[in-house]
């Protein structure tokens, strides 16, 4: 598989400590979703990143963050906190309050914050590829040197709307890299089921676009994985293509309690082993970055954060009935007496 020379990129103990909380507050902030969903606190339907934080924040802290832009599926809750997005705000949005991101009428899958440089958040399997590929023809247009990110899934990644698109970009030199968030599963259906070639990465090779396969388990090499990748396209103004090998441990969806139809619990278990965020708590440890005391006490200021959070996004009102007909592309307001 093709792949850039590494660089040398130095990640401090202060890096290593942020990246640890930063992952562990994604973890303990998703688990809050679901049992909001559980609660019937959210409405339509949910999907969280467990097992996949090491992904958002390799990538994410790889960025110009606020300047570059990025777009993602339906699995954004990440994605938007990691940018700079108020955690509050996406809390409010999952359970439909007016503090939301969208104002509490998009839910979790349409989370936005376009001042971060965050545009969604979309719920259409593949349907955003070719919007990210538009952010990028934009910033192309305008001579900038911004990146765009482009996540999507294994099984988006079967989309004949990716294909065109990636083809597209190659034609005008879009600085976008495509990043397949494989974790293994399409909803239910394995990889193997689903993808003919499971080298999910060569599907970038026919349109002439640099592609590798990187570990989206081990955060210290996804971010320097992420920063090559970042900075050669920034500099070469060129499309980049990756398949991120990646785990989630909770369901599809929050609604997803028969994940033992499609893996057993001995997958789940080995994948446990490769825990991001206990491997870089290992590591802390092992450094003498952090001792365990240390570690703890972070822990539980992390676990009360995100309670928090979570209680006052519960403050925040439901929108007012009124604003159902706001920002369509109708005049559908009801004539008075009718």
């Amino acid at each position: 598989m093709a792949n850039i020379a590494e660089e040398s990129l130095t990640l401090s103990p202060a890096d290593l400590k942020a990246y640890y909380r930063e992952m562990l507050f994604v973890r303990r902030f998703e688990e809050h979703c679901n049992t909001a969903y559980r609660k019937g606190l959210a409405g339509g339907y949910m999907h969280t990143y467990i097992g996949m934080e090491a992904l958002a924040t390799g990538w994410l802290n790889s960025i110009r963050k606020g300047y570059d832009y990025v777009i993602t599926a339906y699995r954004d809750h990440a994605h938007a906190i990691v940018l700079g997005t108020d955690p509050v705000a996406v809390m409010a949005e999952v359970i439909g309050r007016k503090g939301g991101t969208a104002g509490g009428k998009g839910g979790s899958m349409h989370i936005y914050d376009p001042k971060n440089g965050f545009f969604g958040g979309w719920g259409i399997v593949g349907g955003h590829i070719p919007l990210g590929a538009g952010l990028a023809f934009a910033s192309r247009y305008r001579n900038e040197d911004r990146v765009t990110l482009n996540f999507m899934g294994d099984g988006a990644s079967n989309q004949g709307v990716v294909f065109e698109t990636l083809n597209m970009a190659s034609l005008w030199d879009l600085p976008c890299i495509f990043i397949i968030e494989n974790n293994e599963f399409a909803m239910g259906t394995r990889l193997e089921y689903h993808a003919a070639d499971k080298e999910l990465w060569k599907r970038g090779l026919p349109f002439n676009i640099q592609s590798e396969r990187v570990d989206g388990m081990d955060v210290v090499q996804m971010r320097k994985d992420a920063q090559r990748i970042v900075d050669w396209v920034r500099e070469n103004q060129r499309p980049y293509f990756v398949e991120v090998m990646t785990y989630r441990y909770s369901g599809h969806g929050a609604a997803d309690q028969d994940r033992q139809l499609y893996r057993t619990k001995e997958e789940e278990a080995q994948a446990l082993q490769r825990d991001p965020i206990a491997r870089l708590r290992a590591q802390l440890i092992e450094q003498n970055i952090m001792s365990e005391e240390a570690l703890e006490a972070m822990e539980l200021e992390v676990e009360e954060e995100a309670a928090q959070v979570m209680a006052k996004a519960e403050e925040s009102p439901f929108p007012d009935p009124s604003e159902v007909y706001d920002n369509i592309y109708t005049d559908m307001t009801p004539e008075q007496g009718h």
